[in-house]
């Protein structure tokens, strides 16, 4: 365990909101007052846009920042194409997109000296990364921090802790990240992952697409759901570095690498609203049914990313957080069924309540477009002869990317030791029971 990184990452300080126009400064005077841009930026800094959506993109959707820096971002070497290790980018083109229920094991343990980008392993996803469409998932397992510097052109990164704690230092300042948040590092966005236990495993859903947002609530009214002042954005914190740092950049599905002769986390000050953000998923307020029914998962969602289609995402990310269970005359697990939509599903801890077993912390399932799925035989049984009481659910955390489009598998992933081959047999043995009256 790094005990110095950890007593960094619990002594933080954050600022509150998602979608804000924040600022920060590391250092008094680092920010121009009354414009961004001017003759000479304060203590000598330059002023650099980073922008997240076109220029003329509605206010609402605009994002970008300015960034008041030691070292311009212009001042680098050349790139050179790197090894992509084992991770993969859209378009996904090694398999046929498969109708077939999939669940997988947590990735193995890794070989020494991995870091969280050695570490990513992708599963599949959709889209096109050059046409910004579409999203991926990928999984991580690390055992060293990250020397070198990560930034990712092709999309967005919202990052799922598992197992063991992340400190991340990003161009805007650092953030905490353990199992039961999730940290989203915009498209761009340089960063190091710093390690707070000797081995760490997650999920990563990259976005191609629209950048997350929070959902419209809709008659649900002003209130529920994730709730904006819960997402935390960091402060401005920055690297005075001299001397050789490797920065990869992934850029159209490769990683490309230079090595600076200073750190790029050098951003003294900062303002505008294309941040990174970290949330605590316990703190969704779940909403459900207080009559009968289960309620589409729909109303699990804590961010999505929208397309042209109102109402259809291009990825929405849900969570499955502890609530209450009172439905009357209800079957309380979630209802069989089958979707457009196509659904990664992960579990962060504990049980999740429609899978017996086989579904485990670290693991997933995917069940493409129209593929059906729901509770197992043992689950079923279960639900269908429990006494209704109340019921509190806070045995476990699992969470969902669901997505527009059918997922592809990448060809490790298809092939993986750790793919359930029998996952199929869940389902086997769900009795007829039909019977015509007379």
């Amino acid at each position: 365990m790094n005990g110095d990184a950890r007593k960094t990452a619990e002594a933080l300080t954050y600022l509150s909101g998602f979608g804000n126009e924040h600022s920060s400064e590391a250092v008094p005077g680092a920010l121009p007052i009354g414009r961004n841009s001017p003759q000479r930026a304060p203590l000598g800094l330059y002023a650099e846009q980073l922008s997240g959506s076109a220029f003329t993109e509605p206010r609402e959707r605009n994002r970008r920042s300015w960034l008041y820096r030691i070292r311009p971002s212009a001042a680098h070497p050349a790139f050179a194409r790197t090894d992509n290790g084992t991770l993969r980018t859209a378009p996904f083109t090694q398999t046929a997109p498969d109708p077939n229920r999939l669940r997988w094991n947590p990735l193995p343990e890794p070989e020494p000296g991995t870091d969280f980008v050695r570490g990513l392993w992708t599963l599949g996803g959709n889209g096109d990364a050059a046409q910004r469409t579409g999203m991926a998932v990928h999984l991580y397992h690390a055992n060293s921090s990250m020397k070198r510097v990560f930034s990712d052109a092709d999309g967005e990164l919202l990052i799922v802790p598992e197992r063991g704690g992340l400190l991340l230092r990003t161009e805007f300042g650092l953030l905490h990240a353990e199992p039961g948040h999730v940290a989203l590092i915009p498209r761009g966005v340089r960063f190091r992952v710093e390690l707070l236990d000797d081995a760490v495993r997650g999920y990563v859903c990259e976005n191609y697409g629209a950048p997350f947002q929070l959902p419209e609530l809709g008659p649900i009214g002003a209130n529920g759901l994730a709730a904006a002042r819960d997402f935390r954005a960091p402060v401005a914190a920055y690297e005075d570095v001299e001397g050789p740092v490797e920065v990869v950049n992934k850029f159209c599905g490769n990683l490309w690498t230079a090595t600076y002769d200073h750190s790029p986390l050098d951003v003294v000050a900062w303002h505008g609203s294309h941040l990174p953000y970290v949330y605590d998923l316990r703190r969704f307020n779940v909403l459900g049914s207080i009559s009968y029914d289960h309620p589409d998962p729909s109303i699990f969602t804590v961010l999505t990313s929208p397309t042209d289609t109102p109402g259809l995402a291009g990825v929405d990310f849900v969570v499955f957080a502890p609530r209450w269970l009172v439905g009357e005359d209800t079957f309380r697990p979630p209802y069989f069924h089958r979707n457009v939509m196509s659904e990664y599903m992960g579990l962060i801890e504990g049980a999740y309540d429609a899978k017996a077993e086989g579904f485990v912390p670290g693991g997933g399932s995917l069940h493409n477009m129209m593929s059906a799925h729901g509770p197992d035989r043992e689950t079923f049984d279960r639900a269908s002869a429990a006494e209704l009481r109340p019921q509190k659910v806070d045995d476990g955390l699992a969470f969902m990317f669901e997505t527009r489009w059918p997922m592809t598998l990448t060809a490790q992933a298809a092939r993986a030791e750790h793919l359930q081959r029998a996952y199929d047999d869940v389902w086997q043995g769900l009795e007829r029971h039909f019977g015509p009256l007379h």
